[in-house]
């Protein structure tokens, strides 16, 4: 693979629009970084699908990226990272930085010696997970709560419905009975359910997003490895999805806060040619 210039820009890529949390916490830290952005919603969820299959997903995108010119990537997908992250990292010639629950900073916030942990069912069910509870849990409880249907809500843009609501109420509830003093937003779409988490929870929770965390360690690495941009710019954000342009382009605006125009994903491999950014030829 032929030497990246420091002005290609940052692939990020999510099992849908979840990862929009982790893109606006790398926009904000790194606005000069051209980003790309890719919502897998056609696939969405993840949380329920075989390892196999979501490895494969992973490695389409992240060759997808790779054919688009970009200096490094991030997985802003806890399920994809706990599933394919090793693998990804074996082959993948630029920097990937992944997502996991942040049950370290949460052991060290906690008072109660009670934190809850909401993510889907096989991020929860992870080595990856067990390894961060047994690493940090001596000395207090660590309540795994897997929550099916959230991903589907965001990935409708229902943030405060009553459906939204009254799942969310079923998965806080125990963590609130057994004393929790600290939510962990285990999963990308989550941080988006994070006002209706705090109506339901009240003032005094820690709620813990990781987002800003994983944009520190983006530019760390771009850091270590000479590839932060070269000069002041003004930086583009493109948005690919691998469902139907039109609906993901409303969903995501939703999300992002402003309108966007949403390609297909399929584009990507034609993006490197327009732009005349180098291929890695996968």
């Amino acid at each position: 693979m032929t030497a990246l210039s420091t002005d290609a820009p940052i692939g990020v890529f999510d099992s849908g629009v979840g990862g929009l949390s982790v893109l606006r916490a790398i926009r904000a830290a790194l606005p000069m970084e051209d980003l790309l952005y890719v919502a897998d919603s056609g696939y969405a969820p993840y949380g329920d699908r075989d390892a196999e299959f979501i490895a494969d997903r992973a490695t389409t995108i992240t060759e997808l990226l790779l054919d688009a010119g970009v200096k490094a990537i991030v997985v802003a997908c806890n399920t994809a990272t706990v599933v394919a992250i090793e693998k990804l990292r074996a082959w993948c010639p630029v920097p990937v930085v992944a997502m996991e629950p942040a049950i370290k900073p949460a052991a060290q916030t906690t008072k109660s010696g009670v934190i809850g942990v909401l993510a889907t069912s096989r991020t929860l069910a992870s080595p990856s997970v067990a390894r961060l509870c047994a690493a940090y849990g001596k000395d207090i409880a660590i309540l795994l709560q897997p929550c099916p249907g959230l991903v589907e809500q965001v990935e409708k843009a229902q943030l405060h419905s009553d459906v939204t609501r009254e799942l969310l109420v079923g998965y806080l509830s125990p963590l609130l009975l057994a004393g929790a003093d600290t939510i962990v937003l285990g999963c990308t779409h989550y941080p988006f359910l994070a006002p209706l988490i705090r109506e339901i929870v009240g003032p005094d929770l820690a709620i813990i997003d990781p987002a800003t965390a994983v944009a520190k360690e983006l530019a760390r690495r771009l850091q270590g490895n000479l590839l932060p941009v070269s000069a002041e710019r003004a930086a583009e954000v493109s948005f690919f999805s691998s469902t139907a342009a039109e609906p993901a382009s409303m969903i995501i605006s939703a999300l992002w806060g402003s309108r966007v125009l949403v390609q297909d994903v399929s584009q990507l491999g034609y993006r490197a040619q327009r732009l005349g950014l180098i291929s890695t030829g996968f």
